[in-house]
């Protein structure tokens, strides 16, 4: 076992007498060694409820031989972290993850690991750290959250408070109305509701492979996810005695089925970062072109909240991700399905897949929206640039009635390097959609936005501002064209034009001068990459 390089021997006398001070047994000393990874933290609903799936997890090591270890990694809450300077950890928190597991595991020869984990950076830094290591690992998601209710209204995190938000700014609703949205949107533990990032990660982790069927979708209050943290803890020793690795997990084939799986379910633009940077980890040849070409093939068979009222309760009913599977001739299981929910290949919601690729001048690497997310009636949009330098000056405008019907706002300098930190845009996109404007505004970034995020919104803009990318030469009066349809983002600037401006530019001034995103400005690579560091 890789764990004898700490336990066994003369030599390890020292060590063996650490771990004997933990209150292991003589005979405990014999089994695998299984760290659990454990996201817990009071301060993220996604995982304030883990104390309990530890013990389940570490119930199923035990009952299958092993000894459990837990051990903590960092978890940030997107939500509250939006719409301030907090935002900007979000992403680079990511490398933190996979960076600790690697240090724990390492240092301590663990034959395995159990990665408990739920939302947004963290499932996909604890896979990153998974390929890393490429020793025995199963992931165990924490579950989405109950729907909320307020009197005959169903909620959802984005719908009872960002959203919201802007309709009381636009006078729709009472502050009353606001204050019964807020606090009966989230009503208890676990990811958010819809198909947002945290939970499309979970959905795509049990595509690959490396969780158990039914983990994605399973309550997180309920009876079902703690039978499936016992088991993985269980099957976690069966892995180790196995040798199975990550790297026979998640292998091309499963990648690539993680993303059509992600175009079926119109997952968020934030998946695309995540399986980018985990297929980096891994050595494998996955690009922006894949998810483009796919894209012309894959139609949507499910949508989810917030491009619909349904929500990961809905799609737990249906049959999960294993109906999902079935229904995209992925596997072939005997599973329940409700076609209302999951529809077939030959009726799909819609030709279109859920994620798109766009290429153009403003983005010759590639920007992403989420078409699933967009109206039909907004797939070709042509309008004037509203350019901002930073979300909050863009927020600004946009609470002050600045922005109009045709505006194409341009949200610059929130790239991977340029935020840093690739900050989400939650709020602002928000604003515009309770507003009312989702149909007649665009907003195009080389920043990120929520899996919550619903309009014409094109992120992950590549090169970035700091590049010398053309997002960051636009000015006020551009006009901006867009054909999701041909996948084309364009600004229509003459190329001596553009030439000119390339001249003249200076980027802006946005360098932390300490800390770690002072460092992780330094070392972060572009977004049509996955944005890893370097």
């Amino acid at each position: 076992m890789r764990s004898d390089s700490i336990k066994k021997g003369v030599e390890k006398t020292a060590s063996r007498g650490l771990l004997y001070s933990t209150g292991i047994t003589k005979k405990q000393m014999d089994y695998p060694f299984i760290g659990i990874a454990s996201s817990f933290t009071d301060l993220v609903p996604g995982h304030s409820g883990m104390r309990e799936l530890e013990r389940y997890i570490e119930k199923g090591i035990h009952s299958g031989g092993g000894q459990s270890f837990i051990f903590g990694v960092p978890a940030i809450c997107d939500g509250i972290a939006m719409g301030h300077k907090g935002m900007r950890y979000s992403l680079p928190s990511r490398e933190l993850i996979a960076d600790c597991v690697e240090s724990v595991a390492r240092a301590h020869s663990l034959d395995g690991l159990v990665l408990l984990t739920n939302c947004d950076k963290i499932t996909p830094g604890m896979l990153m750290a998974a390929v890393r290591l490429n020793i025995p690992c199963i992931v165990v998601t924490a579950g989405p959250m109950l729907d909320g209710k307020c009197r005959d209204q169903k909620l959802t995190m984005i719908s009872g408070t960002f959203e919201a938000l802007g309709q009381y700014k636009a006078g729709k609703i009472t502050k009353e109305q606001l204050e019964n949205y807020e606090i009966n949107a989230c009503p208890g533990i676990g990811s958010c509701q819809g198909l947002y990032t945290a939970n499309t990660m979970a959905c795509l982790t049990e595509v690959m492979g490396m969780s158990l069927p039914g983990c994605a979708t399973a309550a997180a209050v309920s009876a079902k996810k703690r039978r499936i943290a016992f088991d993985s803890g269980f099957r976690a020793v069966g892995l180790v005695r196995e040798n199975i690795l990550p790297e026979s997990i998640m292998t091309e084939e499963s990648m690539k089925n993680a993303v059509i799986a992600d175009l079926a379910l119109g997952g968020s633009t934030n998946s695309i970062l995540h399986l980018l940077a985990i297929a980096n980890e891994a050595g494998i040849n996955l690009s922006l072109n894949d998810f483009d070409e796919l894209s012309r093939k894959i139609p949507q068979i499910i949508k989810l909240d917030p491009s619909s009222t349904l929500t990961m309760t809905d799609l737990d009913n249906a049959g999960g991700i294993p109906a999902v599977l079935n229904t995209l001739g992925i596997t072939d299981n005997e599973v329940w399905t409700d076609n209302n929910v999951i529809r077939p290949m030959d009726n799909p919601i819609t030709s279109n897949p859920g994620l798109a690729v766009l290429y153009g001048n403003i983005a010759p690497e590639g920007a992403v929206v989420k078409i699933s997310g967009v109206d039909p009636e907004c797939h070709k949009f042509e309008g004037t640039a509203r350019v901002f330098v930073g979300e909050d000056a863009a927020m600004q405008a946009v609470t002050g009635n600045e922005i109009k019907p045709g505006d194409v706002v341009v949200i610059t300098y929130e790239g991977p390097k340029g935020g840093p930190g690739m900050r989400e845009m939650l709020a602002v996109t928000s604003m515009i959609t309770g507003k009312g404007l989702g149909k007649e505004v665009a907003l195009i970034t080389d920043g990120r936005f929520s899996g919550g995020t619903r309009g014409l919104c094109i992120g992950h803009i590549s090169p970035e501002a700091p590049d010398g990318g053309l997002i960051g030469l636009l000015k006020d009066g551009d006009k901006i064209k867009i054909d999701i349809e041909n996948r084309i983002l364009e600004a229509e600037l003459t190329e001596e034009e553009i030439k000119n401006r390339r001249r003249q530019f200076r980027p802006a001034d946005r360098r932390i001068p300490k800390g770690y995103l002072s460092r992780y400005a330094r070392t972060v690579g572009p977004a049509s990459r996955g944005a890893v560091s370097v």
